[in-house]
């Protein structure tokens, strides 16, 4: 089969040339390796078209395995570790009862039917079942807890938390294990790569946010930590610490302008800040000697250095502190009444103890190894102060990883059930408080228990809305839209949603560019092309197509690296104290976050090479292992040392190893420091290591798709992974089984004859989105200037992107005695509604026509509910939706399916970014029309290119209309033409071959008058998408209605029945029709007019003010201005309210404002 593939590359080549992309696919054929562009075929041709695959694909697969895989991670040992690290509640009774409550094991558990529900198949739960009746896909989290009272231990306690929210596709879901033809028949497509939850009926995702780079200290300057105390410098040593449950805390080791140093830890959102020497004093109990080596260890030159921590430390002896015992008691006493979590009875040292397990270094166990964690840090930060290394930053994507969404799920679990435990002891304190002498009993305990509640509501909350409210933060700069809705508008749509990252809506608010810069760091990582332009540019990135999230490695393996380390020369630290170490000439290795020991300059090299090579066996280390070695020499580079990190959510990617002529995974730091080449041709002996699998892997999914994107101007490429997003297809096989809020439809979608070898690997044939157009590129009439473009009128009606948009609406029964039904009294009902009060599947629905009637029994009378839209629809699918519980009230739900076919307003756009609107549905017979009778479906205006120059487009009218020619489908995939031998060049011959012009073009006769044109038309086949943005949705008429309280003037917004915005350049355009009137009316008397008093002495609307006096039984109103008493002349005038706004503001400020009136 590969022999067969290549052979097929290589006489495809022979027609263009050979180039060094084509030498790679090849190369990748030698490996065995499946990071291969394939090349496109008419597969939608073939006998095995629609036939379920035996298994899934892989690529598919990887959109939802991060998601996945996180989960599974919770469900596998996440929970178990998150459940041993929650802190235990203890507390006193008035009795002297001391009581211990502590959760000892959890677990969550696959959704199914209630016990003892009658009529019930199968005990399971489907996704389908939940979409369908709008519920969510949830599972019971079942807890046991310890009680101990006195020490004396109680028996467990068994919990159930409520139901919570289950990724789809996860182990705990009843999908995992099935294969596509049983997806199929579960109602999910074959190709069902899960990784999203539904909530609600509604699919919503966690969203991946980029993070700092876990257990690694990084060299920050921020002008915000001036602010944190007197002397605090804006320079700093942050780390991320995450524990192997995923919980984080951050530590900052500030410098401070003293020459001191500070650490920052926090603990419930509160941050402490304490001298470095009190903490290192309170991990080891070794003397200053000691410490004072460890911390000078191969700095002994640097005399700065050595004075600033002699200093440090005989400010902790003038402070009275002078053995660790005192050092532990004094943070023990300091931080005891900030700590309430802690017991009351608790000794001074033991909340030192506390800190340290929980804010200090968490990721360590051991405090030796936070010890030596601290003493590097203190080592790094002395170096970036005297600019001896340089400031890092944590805007670059090597200083990132990602925040999974089965992580954050992990978290926010673990912080529930602690805030639980807080109920449940403020309960039973509350109950023995008013009773003397309260024992707790089991009764009590029993009882304490049904009132705690659950954990339930809040979770769904937080996926229903993306909001997260916690105790701690839970390390996030955000709160807000940390969830999304999985649209799925199509399927590039859809997929993307898999393959998001952001940066986060904290830097959405910032002034600054940098965190939205593109960095080199970021090459095959981040894709260049595919980010939303305006607000989110450059915060909301998608991962390239190759781009893989780590998960959580065989701890087996990484608990073999040191042995491993140490057999290839490294000098491991309990070595160090026998052997005599030049540490000058030493790198330092740390492994994720924790000190190993040190390898020689010379030998490390030869270490990192032999680590590769391991590497891509994956039997002694990890396939995931980042192996990052910064090297010593460079003048203010980075702080040297050998870096290692194996932890979960680190993006990698795919490259070939050179030397070992295998696959392997690179990391974002690790890309750095490596000699990467993309060619064969580009490789230099003995520098370059590695060479990228493919030319395209720098790109997206998404990116992937576009025809020819290096023929294209770098906007335009943006743009179309914008609108492909936007287009009506194919989004689901399932329409009989779904009941989302909207989808789009597409009727008769077309397979493209150009396209990329990256459309069929993704199966978008599959769900079909576009339309093969016939395209005469000429200006024919003035409705085609600027984006405009003209539809064949007799094309539209043989069904030219003709769509129809699906909607679901839930009718939801307020109580359980309330039932679906006609009314008796309204026979006239029976002509649109069935006997059960649901509409009949398939009729047509006018507006005010009744689709649906039910008895309320709330107010005893029968509803109606009348179909409100200004479109016809048809009823589509009509669904009595069941109960799982008794108490549940009925409902039902109704699909309606609204005809859109294509109208003057309508979006279209080619896959070259190319949008325009339609303007006319131009007759067939006045169209122009080639000497074999073709007429075009859409006349384009030539002056769209030389503007956009979206030369692709152009080599697409010339590919399209040779593969319609000689019945095949042409590559499309960047990189595989190059300037000797050019896309048309290359065409062009197989037009002519075809009998055709060698450069497209063709002679066209007027259908005005049948005369031939003078000039050659370029015409040819383009496959244009039709976009979601119609008129029909978008249309808005106002005359009157809702204003601004403020301004007065029209609301915005359609369905509040607001205006349109109408700005300078629409001003502009009503003057130059002269139609000033209807610009007074629409601007003047149908928005903010006003009436208002005039001094025309002075020339001020502010100081006219109305006295009421009364004389006798009657009461007259006089006008003066307050500045110009009787001398002044007030007058009524009309102006818009928003210049009296303006007048009013200025006024505040001591700018006058004087009008000068003129009466005619």
């Amino acid at each position: 089969m590969c022999v067969s593939a290549s052979v097929c590359i290589v006489i495809k080549w022979l027609c263009v040339g050979w180039c060094g992309s084509c030498l790679m696919v090849l190369e990748m054929f030698a490996l065995g390796c499946s990071y291969v562009d394939a090349e496109p075929s008419l597969k939608n041709l073939s006998a095995d078209f629609g036939k379920i695959p035996e298994k899934q694909d892989d690529l598919l697969q990887s959109l939802g395995a991060p998601h996945v895989e996180s989960f599974n991670y919770v469900l596998r040992e996440g929970l178990d570790k998150a459940v041993k690290d929650i802190l235990p509640i203890e507390f006193e009774l008035q009795n002297g009862d001391r009581i211990r409550i502590k959760f000892e094991s959890a677990k969550l558990c696959s959704p199914v039917v209630p016990p003892g529900s009658y009529g019930v198949k199968s005990p399971y739960i489907f996704p389908t079942e939940c979409r369908q009746r709008g519920i969510t896909y949830k599972g019971h989290l079942i807890t046991k807890l310890s009680f101990k009272i006195n020490d004396v231990q109680l028996a467990l306690v068994e919990k159930d938390l409520g139901q919570i929210p289950i990724m789809v596709k996860s182990d705990a879901c009843h999908l995992s294990k099935l294969n596509p033809s049983q997806l199929i028949a579960k109602g999910e497509h074959a190709e069902e790569w899960g990784g999203y939850f539904i909530i609600g009926g509604h699919e919503r995702l966690i969203r991946m946010l980029q993070m700092t780079r876990r257990n690694y200290p990084f060299a920050v300057t921020r002008s915000s930590w001036k602010q944190r105390g007197s002397l605090f410098s804006d320079l700093g040593i942050m780390i991320r610490c995450v524990k192997d449950d995923q919980t984080s805390t951050n530590n900052v080791l500030h410098f401070v302008r003293d020459g001191s140093a500070k650490l920052m830890f926090s603990y419930k959102r509160n941050l402490y800040y304490t001298p470095i020497m009190l903490i290192l004093k309170c991990l080891l109990d070794v003397c200053d000697e000691y410490i004072m080596h460890q911390l000078m260890a191969g700095y002994e030159e640097d005399t700065y250095m050595k004075g600033c921590l002699m200093n440090m430390m005989q400010a902790l002896h003038e402070e009275g502190i002078h053995t660790h015992h005192e050092a532990k008691s004094y943070i023990g006493k300091t931080f005891k009444a900030r700590f309430y979590d802690v017991a009351s009875w608790t000794t001074d040292e033991e909340i030192c103890d506390f800190v340290i397990r929980h804010s200090l270094a968490i990721h360590l166990d051991n405090n030796e190894d936070k010890f030596n964690l601290y003493i590097l840090m203190m080592q790094k930060l002395f170096s970036v102060v005297q600019n001896k290394c340089c400031v890092e930053g944590g805007d670059g994507l090597m200083m990132h990883e990602l925040l999974l969404g089965g992580h954050l799920y992990l978290q926010l679990i673990k912080d529930k059930m602690q805030v639980w435990l807080q109920v449940l002891k403020s309960i039973i304190l509350k109950k023995a408080k008013p009773t003397a002498g309260f024992t707790l009993t089991n009764s009590e305990l029993n009882w304490a228990l049904k009132k705690s509640g659950t954990i339930e509501s809040s979770l769904n909350a937080f996926f229903a809305t993306g909001n997260l409210h916690t105790s701690s933060g839970l390390g996030l700069l955000q709160d807000k839209g940390l969830t999304v809705l999985a649209e799925n508008i199509n399927r590039m749509r859809y997929m993307s949603h898999f393959r998001s990252v952001h940066r986060g809506a904290f830097f959405q608010e910032m002034r600054t560019s940098e965190p939205r810069q593109l960095l080199p760091e970021a090459w095959g990582f981040i894709c260049p092309v595919h980010t939303p332009d305006g607000a989110p540019c450059g915060l909301l990135n998608h991962l390239t197509k190759y781009c893989e999230v780590t998960s959580t490695p065989d701890p087996q393996i990484v608990a073999n690296i040191p042995s491993v380390l140490v057999s290839l020369g490294m000098v491991p630290l309990k070595g160090v104290r026998l052997i005599t170490l030049n540490h000058n000439e030493q790198f330092v290795v740390l492994l994720d976050g924790k000190v190993l020991g040190h390898v020689e300059k010379r030998e490390a090299p030869r270490l990192v090479d032999r680590l590769h090579i391991l590497k891509t066996d994956g039997k002694r280390v990890p396939q995931t292992l980042e192996i990052v070695l910064v090297p010593m020499g460079r003048k203010c580079g980075q702080f040297p040392g050998l870096f290692l990190f194996t932890g979960p959510a680190r993006m990698m990617r795919p490259v070939i190893n050179l030397a070992a002529q295998k696959v392997e995974l690179i990391g974002t730091f690790e890309q750095v420091y490596m000699d990467i080449c993309i060619y064969p041709k580009e490789a230099y002996e003995g520098i370059t290591t590695h060479q990228e699998v493919t030319d395209t892997s720098f790109l997206s999914n998404l990116a992937c798709l576009i025809p020819l994107p290096d023929c294209n101007q770098s906007p335009r490429n943006m743009y179309q992974c914008q609108m492909g997003k936007q287009t009506m297809g194919t989004p689901c096989h399932t329409w009989h089984l779904q009941a989302e809020t909207k989808l789009y439809r597409l009727q008769t979608p077309a397979s493209p004859f150009f396209r990329t070898g990256h459309y069929d690997l993704v199966g978008l044939d599959e769900f079909a989105m576009g339309t093969n157009a016939v395209v005469a590129v000429i200006s024919y009439t003035g409705y085609d200037m600027e984006d405009a473009m003209i539809i064949n009128k007799a094309s539209y009606e043989r069904g030219f992107a003709h769509g129809s948009v699906y909607k679901s609406e839930f009718i939801e029964l307020k109580s359980q005695k309330s039932h679906f039904g006609l009314d008796p009294e309204r026979p006239e009902l029976q002509a649109y509604l069935d006997s059960d009060g649901l509409p009949h599947p398939g009729i047509l629905l006018k507006e005010g026509q009744p689709y649906c009637c039910y008895y309320d029994d709330d107010e005893a009378k029968f509803q109606i509910e009348k179909w409100k839209g200004k479109e016809d629809t048809y009823i589509d699918i009509v669904r009595l939706c069941g109960t799982l519980s008794s108490q549940e009230a009925t409902k039902a739900c109704i699909v309606f399916r609204i005809p859109r076919n294509p109208s003057v307003g309508d979006k279209f756009a080619s896959r070259a970014g190319q949008k325009g609107i339609c303007s006319y549905l131009w007759p067939e017979q006045d169209l122009p029309y080639t000497e074999t009778g073709l007429i075009p479906d859409i006349v384009f205006n030539p002056h769209g290119f030389p503007s956009r120059m979206t030369i692709a487009m152009m080599i697409e009218v010339m590919a399209g209309k040779s593969a319609a020619l000689h019945g095949l489908v042409h590559d499309a995939t960047p990189f595989r033409f190059s300037e000797e031998d050019t896309a048309m060049d290359y065409f062009g011959k197989m037009l002519e071959a075809g009998g055709y012009n060698y450069y497209g073009t063709e002679k066209m006769y007027s259908g005005i008058d049948g005369c031939e044109m003078k000039a050659d038309i370029f015409f040819g086949i383009v496959h244009y998408q039709r976009l979601r943005h119609m008129v029909s949705d978008k249309w808005q008429v106002r005359s009157t209605g809702p204003i601004d309280v403020l301004t007065h003037q029209p609301v915005k917004g359609r369905r509040r029945g607001g205006g349109v915005r109408f700005g300078e350049m629409e001003r502009d355009s009503l003057l130059s029709h002269g139609s000033a009137f209807l610009l007074q009316d629409r601007l003047f008397h149908c928005s903010d007019k006003t009436t208002m008093m005039l001094c025309q002495t002075c020339g001020s609307i502010l100081t006219p003010v109305i006295i009421v006096q009364r004389h006798g039984d009657q009461y007259q109103q006089e006008v003066h201005c307050k500045v110009c008493q009787e001398k002044g002349k007030v007058e009524e005038v009309e102006m818009p309210y928003i210049f009296r706004y303006l007048v009013a503001q200025l006024a505040s400020v001591n700018i006058k404002i004087k009008i000068d009136v003129i009466e005619q």
